[in-house]
């Protein structure tokens, strides 16, 4: 999953239960501008904080390690 599809998807799951940023913020232990950064794209969270939001969302991340380099 790219990375803009992992915030579509975090981003829907919580208006579809109805939970605002700062709630999901509180739930989460992550902090407001940091989940804000994420939502819009503009931040770079670690694993740890998606993690967090996944869990106070009711949602398991997985996480895949692709290696991109072509052997010759």
């Amino acid at each position: 999953m790219h990375f803009k599809s992992l915030i579509h998807s975090i981003k829907e799951r919580r208006e579809m239960l109805q939970v605002t940023q700062e709630t999901l913020a509180d739930l989460s232990g992550v902090g407001l501008r940091t989940l804000k950064q994420f939502e819009s794209g503009q931040g770079n969270p670690t694993a740890k904080t998606l993690n967090k939001i996944g869990s106070a969302l009711g949602m398991e991340l997985a996480f895949k390690i692709i290696n991109t380099e072509t052997s010759e």
